[in-house]
């Protein structure tokens, strides 16, 4: 058996005038996408205005009540449309601003950078204060608030000295280059941290509560802990405090018995879908329900044990190792990073369904290991490398971010 050190974690500028602005619609629709609507009361709210129940939720009309979704045909396509941006160094959160430019987070480094969404231009926006860089652990995932017109605040998921935490800063554009971010405001901290398994994704979902993947650090035992922070799903308001909906009331924790959380996306019926490491033989695309138990470390893999929900897909370790995911064209997109391949697994549109047609790998090979894929609307996704982390062989130009045309 693989320690789980060992263990692999698993531009060109189109020159079209108007560009950006296409982006910045696009990205705009996605945000109003995944942020939702407020009904009259605060609460979230479905496209007719009523409230809704919390996404991923068995009783949420989305889930329940929704007509199917249009299934996506079987076989679907990839096309690089440009290379946006080069020479970043590990770089790991990806977030799409509202005018269309994209905060990227650098691992290592603790920087966060400002990407013209047009030009590629790079602007550095500030160092995140206490992060401490280590294996696989350090600055990790990005989330622009829902509120962001009104706020500008980001939020970072990144590894100290002492753990994980969860962490909202100010960004303000009109100071100097380097200097454009505030004082980190910690909305959660002590969430285990180790060498291995940080996991690190945050987004915020269609209900506009925050949600944050988390490892169990390499402790196995962590992950069937329900009062640990490790080896979880976690939701939470924008302040940090536990959800009305959540398994417990006084509990972040919205699903547990997980090894490695790397992706999270909503589908267009709210669903919500999240990426896991395996360990030896099995990686998983689950798709997440509050107050459930995904095996680990008592199952790996589909096994059909009482008491566990077993994945609707699965991979070979050497085939996907997987990162990052997004959801667009009917089909959830899943960045391989030991596989080096971009995944397509088309949904069915209906609950507890089976993908609709066998997953799809494309750009086997290409790019190198794939960290980091969002949707950027419409039939578009940005992903990003992952080559300069020390577990990949960088090339000429590494790492970079890849606008793709997708089916």
């Amino acid at each position: 058996m693989q320690t789980p050190a060992a263990h692999e974690e698993r531009k060109v500028h189109n020159g079209r005038k108007g560009r950006k602005g296409v982006v910045a619609a696009l990205a705009a629709a996605s945000l109003l996408l995944s942020a939702g609507c407020a009904s009259e009361d605060g609460g979230p709210a479905s496209s007719d205005g009523s409230p809704t129940a919390p996404a991923g939720s068995a009783s949420s009309p989305a889930a329940s009540s929704s007509p199917p979704a249009k299934r996506p045909p079987a076989k679907g396509s990839v096309d690089v449309v440009s290379t946006l941006t080069e020479k970043l160094s590990s770089p790991w959160g990806l977030a799409p601003l509202p005018g269309g430019d994209l905060l990227v987070a650098s691992r290592d480094d603790a920087t966060i950078t400002r990407i013209d969404g047009e030009s590629g231009k790079k602007t550095e926006v500030g160092t995140v204060p206490g992060v401490s860089p280590a294996g696989e652990g350090g600055l990790l995932g990005l989330a622009v608030a829902p509120t962001y017109g009104a706020d500008h605040l980001v939020y970072a998921y990144f590894t100290t000295e002492s753990d994980n935490r969860i962490a909202r800063l100010q960004y303000d554009e009109a100071k100097p280059a380097g200097q454009q971010l505030g004082a980190p405001d910690t909305i959660l901290r002590g969430i285990p941290k180790g060498s291995v398994h940080n996991g690190g994704r945050i987004a915020f979902g269609p209900d506009r509560m925050l949600y944050a993947g988390t490892g169990e650090t390499g402790d196995t035992g962590l992950a069937q802990d329900e009062k640990s922070l490790a080896g979880k799903i976690l939701r939470m308001t924008p302040d940090g405090e536990p959800v009305h909906g959540n398994p417990s009331a006084d509990s972040v924790v919205y699903s547990w018995g997980h090894r490695n959380v790397q992706g999270l996306a909503w589908d267009e019926r709210k669903r919500l879908w999240a990426s896991e490491f395996g360990q030896d033989t099995w990686d998983e695309l689950n798709a997440i329900e509050p107050g459930k138990n995904y095996g680990w470390p008592e199952v790996e893999g589909e096994k059909g044990e009482a008491g566990y929900v077993d994945p609707v897909a699965q991979w070979k370790t050497s085939e996907a190792s997987p990162s990052g995911i997004a959801y667009a064209q009917g089909s959830i997109w899943m960045a391989g990073l030991r596989g080096e391949r971009l995944w397509r697994i088309p949904l069915s549109g209906t609950p507890g369904e089976e993908p609709s047609a066998a997953p799809q790998a494309f750009l086997e090979g290409k790019y190198g290991r794939l960290r980091t894929v969002v949707a950027a609307g419409g039939d578009t996704l940005w992903l990003v490398t992952s080559n300069t982390d020390g577990r990949g062989t960088p090339k000429q130009g590494d790492d970079r971010i890849l606008l793709l045309k997708v089916r």
